[in-house]
């Protein structure tokens, strides 16, 4: 049967097709089987009928490869009206049968199909019929194409994943750069390879595209082999993990390692055009506390709440960064840039001051923003940022909600605080801390009935040092841990010593807040009694009010250990922090300590000492009153009913031999 425009199926050409010695079928390709055959056909396929045979669902071992292919041929059918002629491998019966076979397009049942024509059987050796096969069912597009970019041949991966038909290789490219890298390569050593974006039916994708040179079998002309993988998954799979690499994931902001690609560029160019560069370092006031009381959620809805905020309030060329937790980072360049940075540095103050709605509840925080300048031209970023941080520092310690620029001197006392850090910890290592001893006095016999513990620095070359000159360096450090069991193990081996001596005291000694969330705080101190020998129910642990708040559980938990161990705990300073009356009955208590500023204040203010004394009374709990120094005061104490107190008026924390002769 001729090859030519598409066939149309007429019931009366059934007797001449049937006459014909060659193979003709009709497949049916929408549902994958027989339409019709001839009896020569059905020899082919060993079908015993044509009924048997259009039972048969070549779905059933068709690859995805054949099936793609004569998706292919039905498409080409309708638009081109094309025809094929191609050697093609039936399994009839499940045994291997080699054809050239003539393909076109015929309208039967009102769908087009496709007719079929084995003009003859083909004999191949192995090789040849399987790198055939191979070339069909590879998953790698292949395409020939001659010495002017058209194609000869597309496999059928080729075929399903290029855009148009008729395109030529170069206008496969997006950019023609990478066409003629390729087409260097070639002309050099004969083939070339490359990571290129390419158009695809599926649209831009990145490929790895192989090309060699060869020659047209049919033609014997030059010609290009041509294979691609698709590599866009990975591609977008690097970018997202680079994303990740140089991106805060909560804000989308630059991390501390994208700063450097994102940010050091910019101020580089902002410099060589003769402006000024400055970094701003925010950090949100007291986020730990949201994140406290309303979980962590809820901090992260703040935090990209606030980003919102910073983001609205920057020029199109000013960059912001998340360093991590509540800090941020924002570079900007401009003529000014210090009058810049301050201007903006007030805005962000106060949009991120207004409340923000979390969990059904007004939110307020505050920010402190640190700056450093840049303006000799000479760029140094880890430097840069070193000083903004130190800024931000000095705006905490100025009150927060504020903004301070880098200057010198912050960097000189930081440079001293680091020097302090270093002599606190030799200190430490050589035992030059020691407890000194301030009475605790009996107010209504007059007796001495204990001591607190309280620490001092006996310096190389400075003497003997109070505390107010390194307690903060300790605390900032993480020190305070290693001087506080230093100065607790020096108090109880002083109780033992004193008992032995026949002295029945009590003796008290400061915890600070990071000791005292510290969770293997109830392990030293039984490890600390148990070397000293000091009797457990002769030890009071002060606190202060500000670690009862805001931690119920884990604070009880510590409370009740400590209390298991038969060791008295005293609120230190009471009166002076956040208030809450509930835990004194829900906390294990012993004693409360009134603060110095109200003794000092009994003549103009003596209400609240006495509020204090009259509370503890009805509670069962024991009153010390702190700093008092005058005959007068201790008179108002005695009236009434303050059990015990410290200060001048007795004598100031000494060393432990000079307490020992205040006894006699």
């Amino acid at each position: 049967m001729p090859i030519g425009s598409m066939l149309s199926w007429q019931g009366g050409d059934l007797a001449l097709l049937e006459a014909l010695g060659l193979p003709l079928w009709i497949f049916d390709i929408d549902h994958k089987r027989v339409f019709w055959a001839n009896q020569a056909a059905l020899r082919v396929w060993g079908a015993r009928s044509l009924a048997e045979l259009q039972q048969r669902d070549m779905s059933l071992d068709m690859s995805v490869s054949v099936a793609q292919r004569l998706g292919q041929y039905q498409q080409d059918f309708e638009r081109e009206n094309a025809s094929f002629v191609e050697s093609w491998t039936l399994y009839p019966n499940g045994r291997p049968c080699v054809l050239k076979v003539a393909f076109r397009g015929i309208r039967a049942d009102g769908r087009v199909m496709m007719f079929c024509e084995a003009q003859n059987p083909l004999s191949a050796d192995p090789a040849s019929l399987r790198s055939a096969e191979a070339l069909m069912h590879t998953s790698v597009p292949i395409t020939l194409y001659d010495s002017a970019g058209m194609a000869l041949y597309r496999n059928p991966s080729a075929r399903a994943q290029v855009a148009d038909a008729g395109e030529r290789w170069r206008q496969h490219f997006l950019h023609d750069g990478d066409w003629q890298a390729l087409q260097q390569g070639v002309a050099a050593v004969g083939e070339a390879r490359q990571l290129a974006r390419v158009h695809t039916r599926r649209g831009e994708r990145w490929h790895e595209i192989a090309v060699r040179a060869c020659r047209d079998a049919v033609s014997g002309q030059d010609a290009l082999l041509v294979s691609e993988v698709d590599i866009t998954d990975l591609k977008h799979a690097e970018a997202r993990a680079s994303f990740l690499a140089n991106h805060d994931v909560l804000t989308g902001l630059p991390n501390r390692n994208g700063i450097r690609s994102d940010f050091l560029p910019y101020l580089q160019q902002a410099l060589r055009n003769g402006r000024q560069a400055a970094l701003m370092f925010i950090d949100l006031d007291r986020f730990k506390n949201v994140n406290d009381s309303l979980g962590h959620a809820r901090g992260d809805e703040l935090l990209v709440g606030m980003t919102a905020r910073l983001s609205r309030l920057l020029r199109h060329d000013e960059k912001a960064a998340r360093l991590g937790g509540d800090e941020f980072l924002v570079m900007l360049a401009a003529p000014d840039a210090a009058g810049r940075a301050e201007a903006l540095g007030r805005d962000i103050l106060q949009a991120l001051g207004m409340p923000i709605r979390l969990g059904g509840m007004d939110i307020s925080v505050s920010a402190s923003i640190g700056i450093s300048v840049c303006r000799d031209g000479t760029l140094d970023l880890e430097q840069m940022m070193r000083h903004a941080d130190l800024a931000m520092y000095a705006a905490k310690d100025a009150g927060r909600n504020n903004l301070m620029f880098f200057t010198p001197a912050l960097e000189a006392r930081t440079q001293a605080q680091l020097a302090l850090e270093s002599d606190i910890r030799r200190g430490l290592e050589q035992g030059e801390f020691v407890a000194g001893f301030q009475p605790r006095v009996d107010v209504a016999s007059g007796k001495v009935v204990g001591a607190e513990a309280l620490a001092r620095w006996n310096h190389p070359q400075r003497g003997l040092l109070k505390p107010d000159s390194f307690i903060q360096v300790c605390e900032d450090s993480g020190l305070i841990l290693q001087l506080g069991r230093q100065i607790l193990a020096q108090a109880t081996r002083q109780q033992r010593l004193w008992r032995e001596m026949g002295l029945d005291l009590m003796v008290s000694v400061n915890l600070s807040p990071c000791q005292f969330v510290d969770p293997a705080l109830p392990a030293m101190v039984a490890a600390v009694l148990a070397d000293s020998g000091c009797q457990a129910d002769r030890l009071e642990l002060e606190i202060t009010e500000s670690v009862l708040l805001g931690h119920d559980d884990q604070t009880m938990r510590t409370l009740q250990a400590l209390r298991a161990q038969g060791v008295s705990i005293a609120v230190d300073d009471f009166g002076t922090g956040y208030s809450n009356l509930a835990y004194l009955q829900r906390y294990p208590l012993s004693s409360l300590k009134i603060d110095r500023s109200f003794i000092a204040d009994l003549d103009s203010t003596p209400a609240i000492a006495e509020l204090i004394i009259t509370m503890c009374r009805m509670l069962g709990l024991k009153v010390v009153a702190e700093g008092v120094e005058t005959p007068k005061q201790l008179a108002w104490l005695r009236q009434r009913g303050c059990q015990e107190y410290q200060g001048y008026l007795c004598s100031p924390a000494l060393a432990a031999g000079e307490f020992h002769k205040l006894l006699l």
